[in-house]
């Protein structure tokens, strides 16, 4: 099958699914109920473990599994700190004693492999000893600590409180797995309201959301049974959920919407089912392929657990797409007319007869004054983004968590005590040259003393092959700061020193060191991902469009809604601006992984959106409407339906708004805006403002160009000549069709 041929294909698909409507439900139920047997059956554990192949802090950790392995325990653990009342400290006698009872209770609590007394580990501030913090290690790693471990947990500090201690607790032990929070009921019952407003029918409202359901249903348990098979991160499904239930409803909306227009036209159920798909259908093929593209550029970042959610989102999507060109064609067939909405007039669905539709009337409004309109909408996106110059990434911990968790209290009270950067220790792995690993490192200890933002630097500790060593260099400032990220930087060059001198080498690792080098490795990635992903979506653009100025448009708009959408995330988040009414509570540097995730997620709907919006536009430039009323034509079909898809992903993300994570919060915001300003602001408004003032351009594309692109024909120009040439043939014509479709 050639690609001219897609929309003649989607229509015999469409027809056949509306037809053989019950063969073709069951075939899709069958397939449920075997991915779901699939997951039951395949299941397997999933890991947390992080890697980041190529850079220092990973071949650092992996120098310390195969040379110290005793260092580079893989259990959880936990921080149980302690602060003595106002006016004590915790050397007096009762207090000594709660904080040793405390520890011995963490000594024979569940799965607890080993505790360090804060008296002999010399865990004490110095100098008023108001506090101490007794480590745990557990014997297993941080996913398969117990809910009864953490009650174990949380009742030793609250018989420590009842002591009169403070007691606060931090460490990936204390960090259960994430619930399953109710952000996916809300988005659901969001866009139910919405979908039943704009369709004015139950049934309609119903189908988008069923199909949302059943895909990501299949697309989940698809991951889950792979789980058995490869290796997979815990969050591999994170990103396939919240996507996979998107781009479902998207594409489900706009397939109906289609198929109630053919229906108002006239047509019987197998043909305007037919239509729909051979025409909404092939738009949802290339919109698909866009979000599909954004998913799987996210394996250029080079980290394993990013290209595992890429390509899990990016089947989420296949599934959404196949689910709606083949399973909604049939339970369009099961709902009939009902499609079509009810008597009651708060349920129009619609604008009222004769009435003009407020899409069109803004699109008529931009086409009378193009120019000051684009001017406005790229000036206020130019402000809007300005903030973005002074964006700065990082990998924020506990010091931006709510000051209402124990996490942060924690936090704060080891800053207290024993300064920012005690909550960020630097591990310095060295290996020894001729000198030996452990003289090596006493003489690069000394050199690191002597750097003006260390505070401390602890003695090295050699395995026993004597070959490599380990030291901690405390700083002076916290792990997010600029500060200690320089010193990360300074430890490095003065490595190389190290090794000129002795040909020992020495590499920076730990959390802090990690954190530091996933901010650098996402921020280095940033330019080649949006680079693959937009021009990948160019040529795609191009081939739907025909056109050079349609997709450079598209690129170079979802360009701005990116950097406006970096601006208000650093003004709110880093800047602090509208902090607390957003629920913010503490700024600080943007969460690195963030950027790529907007990109993606946001690209993905910026590109549904003007997929869906143009190529109704092109269908009426190509059957011979004037540039402008192709314009306006393509509002009134389907500025409706982009808008209620906008509004149910805003209500989704911004859902997250709610959440006590500062970076969720982020994330949610992150979102919510991007879509925002990339629906309304630059296909809404910027899209038809250079639309009318390039009028008939915006459709050129070079003579050699043409032809030398194959014509996919999402617009169904060709499906319409063949449709009417067998006009006369009638129902039999149309049964002739169905049979070669399945080859009967």
């Amino acid at each position: 099958m050639g690609l001219p041929l897609l929309a003649t294909f989607l229509y015999r698909l469409g027809r056949f699914s509306f037809r053989r409507r019950g063969l073709v439900t069951l075939l899709w139920v069958a397939l449920l109920v075997l991915c779901g047997v699939g997951a039951a059956t395949l299941k397997g554990p999933t890991s947390d473990d992080f890697s980041m192949p190529g850079t220092e802090s990973q071949q650092a950790l992996d120098l310390l599994k195969d040379k110290m392995p005793q260092a580079n325990a893989d259990g959880a653990t936990a921080q149980m700190v302690f602060a003595a009342p106002d006016g004590g400290n915790l050397n007096e006698a009762r207090a000594k004693a709660a904080v040793e009872r405390a520890v011995a209770e963490l000594r024979a609590a569940p799965q607890i492999a080993s505790v360090a007394d804060p008296y002999q580990a010399k865990a004490v501030s110095p100098g008023d000893a108001r506090v101490a913090y007794a480590q745990a290690t557990y014997k297993v790693p941080p996913i398969d600590v117990e809910d009864a471990s953490r009650d174990a947990l949380t009742d030793i500090a609250g018989h420590a409180r009842d002591a009169g201690l403070t007691v606060e607790l931090r460490g990936t032990a204390t960090q259960a797995m994430p619930e399953q929070s109710a952000t996916e009921v809300i988005g659901i019952a969001i866009a139910a309201v919405v979908l039943l407003i704009t369709f004015g029918s139950l049934v309609a409202a119903g189908l988008p959301l069923l199909n949302a359901i059943l895909g990501v249903a299949i697309a989940m348990s698809l991951i889950t049974a792979a789980t058995g098979l490869i290796d997979m991160s815990s969050m591999t499904s994170t990103l396939a959920l919240m996507l996979g239930l998107a781009v479902a409803i998207d594409y489900a909306l706009f397939i109906v919407s289609r198929y109630r227009h053919e229906i108002a036209e006239g047509r019987d159920g197998p043909e305007a089912a037919g239509r729909a798909v051979g025409t909404a259908g092939s738009a949802v093929v290339f919109a698909g392929l866009t979000v599909v593209i954004a998913l799987a550029g996210l394996s250029v970042v080079g980290i394993p657990i990013l290209t595992e959610m890429g390509l899990a989102a990016a089947l989420a999507v296949v599934v959404a797409v196949l689910i709606a060109l083949s399973l909604l064609p049939a339970l369009l067939g099961f709902a009939g007319r009902r499609v079509l909405g009810g008597r009651r007039r708060w349920l129009r669905g619609g604008p009222k007869a004769g009435k003009t539709a407020m899409g069109e009337k803004w699109a008529r409004f931009v086409l009378r004054r193009p120019l000051p309109v684009l001017l406005l909408a790229v000036v206020g996106l130019g402000v809007v983004a300005a903030p973005a110059l002074d964006l700065r990434l990082g990998m924020p911990g506990d010091e931006v968590a709510s000051p209402s968790t124990t996490q942060r209290k924690a936090y704060d009270l080891l800053s207290d005590g024993f300064g920012p950067g005690f909550n960020g220790p630097l591990m310095v792995v060295v290996e020894g040259g001729a000198a030996g690993a452990k003289a090596d490192a006493q003489a690069f200890a000394a050199d690191l003393a002597k750097m003006p933002d260390v505070k401390a630097v602890t003695p090295p500790v050699a395995n026993p092959a004597g070959d490599t060593a380990l030291l901690t260099v405390v700083p002076k400032s916290g792990p997010s700061s600029e500060a200690t990220q320089d010193l990360v930087n300074d430890i490095r060059d003065q490595a190389g020193a190290l090794h000129d001198r002795s040909g020992a080498s020495a590499m920076v690792t730990g959390q802090t060191g990690m954190l530091i080098d996933i901010s650098d490795k996402m921020a280095k990635a940033l330019a080649p991902y949006l680079a693959i992903v937009v021009g990948l979506a160019f040529v795609l653009l191009m081939l739907v469009f025909r056109s050079l100025l349609v997709p450079l448009k598209a690129t170079l708009g979802f360009l701005l809604t990116v950097l406006a959408t970096f601006g208000a995330v650093v003004a709110v988040f880093q800047w602090g601006w509208l902090a607390g009414l957003l629920g913010v509570d503490t700024t600080g540097p943007i969460m690195s992984l963030m950027p790529i995730f907007m990109i993606g997620v946001v690209f993905g709907l910026a590109m549904d959106y003007q997929v869906f919006l143009v190529t109704r536009m092109r269908e009426e430039f190509v059957h011979g409407a004037s540039p402008d009323e192709a314009v306006a034509i393509g509002f009134r079909h389907g500025a409706r339906v982009v808008t209620a898809a906008a509004i149910i992903m805003i209500g989704v993300f911004a859902g997250f708004l709610t959440s006590g994570e500062s970076m969720i919060k982020m994330m949610g915001f992150a979102l919510a805006v991007g879509v925002l300003f990339d629906a309304f602001v630059v296909r809404m408004t910027i899209v038809p403002a250079v639309m009318a003032l390039a009028g008939r351009a915006a459709w050129w594309l070079p003579r050699w160009l043409d032809r030398v692109l194959p014509n996919v024909d999402v617009e169904g120009e060709r499906l319409r000549h063949r449709l009417a040439a067998g006009a006369a043939g009638g129902a039999d014509a149309a049964d002739d069709r169905d049979r070669a479709f399945t080859g009967s």
